[in-house]
Formats: C-alpha cells, structure tokens, sequence
C-alpha cells in the first residue's frame, strides 16, 4: 500500500523579499515560513514530506531535519521541480504537491482536500479557490461546469481576468499518473519552462478523472513575495493563536501586541501582558502572570510564576518563581520553585535551588546555589580565567553579603556567610563568617579640597 506524501516545492530565491535568507527560510513569530508548510502537511495526515530545494538545500536541511531532499539543480519551472524528486514517487503513493511560501494552510484543510481527492477516487485533484481580488494568480477555466485548464494572469485575454476562481498551487495526484504525465511535460512557451499546471490538462486529455476542489477560506492559500506579505501572514497566524489560548481559558491583555509561536503551549488561568514575545517550543503553567515586555523563547515555565520585563532563552522555571523585573535567564538556567530572580540578575548555565533568592545586580553564571540562599546586590560568580570557565557551588543556607566576588572554582559551604565586599578565592565553611578584604584607614585632613 502506497503513503500519503507532500511534495513541498522550496527552491525558489524569492529576489523580492531582497533578502541574504532564502525565502521560506523568513521567521514568523521566530519560526521559519518552510516549518508552518511542513507542520500542516505532517499533522494534515502526510506520511512524508520531501522538500525540493535549490542553492538553498543546505540551509533548508538544518532548518527542517526530518524531511528528504531533492536537489533541482537549475530553476526550469514548477514542473520540473516535480520531475527532481521522482525519486521519491512510487506508482501507488497519493502525492500532495504545494508551496513552501504558504505558511497560513491549515491542517484540517489538508486533511479535507486529501478526504475529498481519495472519496473521489480522482487521478488529479485541482484546489481552487474563490478571491475577491484575484490579480496575479493563475485562473481556474471550466468546461461545462468541470476541470478545462488553467491559463495565467499574463496569459489572460478581459473576460477571463475576470474571473474569480484561482489556481492555489495545491495540487493531489494518484502517483503512477503523476510519474506518467511528468514525463510528457515540453518547455515550448516563451519562458522555456516545464509547467506543473500542464499535469492536470495532460490527464484530462487522457481521459483520467481530473477534480477540482474549492477551498473555503481564502487565507489558508495566501502565499508570500514580499516584506509587507510577510508582515501580514504574521499578523493573521499571530490572531489565530491569540484567539486559540483566549479560548481555552488565558487572558491576553492585549492581543494586538502580544506575539505568541503557534507552538507554545500556556495553561489555564495565565495572563499574559502587553508587549511580549514567546516563541519556539516555549510551554507556561497555570496561574502565572507573564509581562509587560517580556521575551521568552525555548523555555519552560512553571505554575504560579510571575516574569515582569525579562528575557528567558533556553531557561527552565519552576513553580512559584518571581522573575525580574529586568532580568536575564541565559541557556541552561534552571530555577527552583519558590526562588526569585529580582531586577538586573543574570543567570547562565547555573541552578538556583528552592526558596533561594538573587534580589538585584548579581551574576550567578556556572554555578550551582542551594536551597534558601541569599545572593545580595553586586554579587558576581568570577567563572572565567580567559581560557577555561570554572564551576561555583554555593551550598543550602549560606548567605553572600553585598559586592562579593566569588572566584571560581570556590565552595560556600552549609551555612556559610560572605561578607559584603568580600573576595572569596578558597573555601568557605559550614556556618563560618568569611572576609576578605582590605583593612579601612582613615587619614585625617588628607581630603582633597573641592
């Protein structure tokens, strides 16, 4: 039995969007365009998707691992970016073939147009759809109410401009005809292309059964050229998942300015503030408050945690943790329930156990910190000698006085207590006073006059 497989076409270079970056390589909402295609096709039902690229293949392999890869080597029009990955069709396979600059398709749409070529039992499916503005896209032409051909926008005479019916690019295939009608692809028009839309009118001509499907909404088929398109899909997928956690049960102040990755996923009962960005495989707890200003991306948040004008990357949180304001979570912090993380703290690769607390102005960066230890103001973790970084551990219920260095590799034992403006280089004992500093000298009338 043949697989259910997406041909997502992706070589395009997308000279319009005047860009270094391949085109469907464009973050939405921190996401690459090409990764929204995929997602779809995959949840939609494909078993699996082959990316057909250009120059780009090698960015598009790091971008979406899990796919296989034809390589169309020279740019000869939709058909032949098809023919390029023949290799991957076998005679019984139903193939989806679609955009990789179509980020607003929808799963259930695939599945839908999947339902309706299989219930069919059609060689070729055609998915159409009605636009109110249909300048630019390819018309749909019929034939005593069925499939004629397509004919392009440049190729259009008045009367079939006219027409409100497009072309999507979307197309289901069984695979033995696909294969067969590729073959008979020619390049004699004026571009010197070998089109794909010339499958279908190949088919019908054989007299296979070619349908048309008529999508329903006209944004799931929007594809992007530009910056301004680009901007626009964001703010439509941006809508969907606002809507999407608005109704299962989060309070989102402001949606229009709250920028939420479709895939983060937020509890019940959160809220979250104007003027924050979560992106990538970011989840949040129930019951937390997340905001104003506020960026996460690819982190991991507890319940009832509060993150007021912070930046998370790559952190995980606990529960019943207070962080910021201001304050940064670099890769691999990792914070405990009940610990605060106050205004202008920095942490990096370093655990802050349960009910611990860096108020303000600290680095705690390579370290390990106990349970209920106190990291006072100006603290820093010294982790680097210009060549090798060096762990701090600073053990359950010490206390870190005010402008202390700590220089690592160091211990704080149990109970241990720094004082303020200290600099520790060697180990301080359970429950000792440690003071490190210069003795203080007055020198009496030597104040500069001013």
């Amino acid at each position: 039995m043949g697989k259910l497989k997406a041909v997502i076409l992706a070589a395009g270079e997308g000279t319009r969007m005047k860009s270094a970056i391949s085109k469907v390589l464009h973050p939405i909402l921190g996401k690459a365009m090409i990764n929204y295609v995929v997602d779809a096709y995959k949840k939609g039902g494909c078993d699996d998707i082959v990316i057909v690229a250009g120059d780009n293949i090698e960015a598009l392999k790091k971008a979406v691992p899990n796919a296989f890869f034809a390589h169309q080597k020279e740019r000869l029009g939709t058909g032949h970016a098809v023919m390029s990955a023949v290799e991957f069709i076998d005679d019984d396979d139903t193939i989806f073939v679609a955009y990789g600059d179509g980020p607003l398709i929808r799963p259930e749409t695939v599945s839908a147009i999947i339902a309706a070529h299989k219930e069919a039992g059609a060689d070729g499916t055609i998915v159409s759809c009605i636009f109110d503005n249909p300048f630019g896209y390819g018309r749909i032409i019929r034939e005593n109410g069925g499939f004629s051909h397509i004919v392009e926008q440049r190729d259009a005479d008045e009367n079939e401009k006219l027409i409100k019916e497009i072309n999507t690019g979307m197309t289901c295939y069984n695979g033995k005809a696909l294969k067969s009608a590729l073959t008979q692809l020619k390049c004699d028009n004026t571009q010197k292309e070998y089109y794909l839309t010339d499958v279908a009118l190949i088919l019908k001509n054989e007299g296979k059964a070619v349908q048309i499907y008529i999508g329903e909404n006209p944004m799931d088929y929007y594809g992007i050229n530009d910056r301004a398109q680009l901007a626009e899909a964001a703010a439509i997928i941006k809508t969907r998942k606002n809507t999407e956690l608005m109704l299962s049960g989060v309070s989102i102040w402001d949606p229009q300015n709250t920028y939420i990755s479709p895939d983060v996923s937020i509890g019940c009962g959160s809220c979250i503030l104007p003027g924050t960005i979560i992106e990538g495989n970011s989840s949040i707890g129930e019951e937390c408050e997340i905001g104003p200003g506020t960026t996460i991306k690819d982190s991991q948040i507890g319940n009832n945690c509060k993150i007021i004008n912070s930046v998370l990357d790559k952190a995980k949180v606990h529960n019943e943790v207070q962080i910021g304001p201001f304050a940064y979570l670099r890769p691999k912090a990792v914070i405990m329930d009940g610990a605060k993380i106050g205004d202008f703290v920095e942490v990096k690769n370093a655990v802050v156990g349960k009910n611990s607390k860096a108020s303000h102005l600290a680095y705690i960066g390579d370290a390990e910190v106990g349970e209920n230890v106190n990291i006072g103001c100006g603290v820093i973790t010294a982790n680097y000698d210009g060549k090798h970084k060096h762990k701090t551990i600073i053990k359950d219920n010490a206390f870190v006085g005010s402008n202390s260095n700590l220089i690592a590799p160091v211990v704080v034992e149990k109970g241990g207590y720094v004082a303020a403006g200290s600099t520790i280089t060697k180990t301080v004992p359970e429950n000792c006073l440690s003071v490190a500093r210069a003795r203080q000298e007055n020198k009496e009338g030597r104040a500069p006059k001013l």
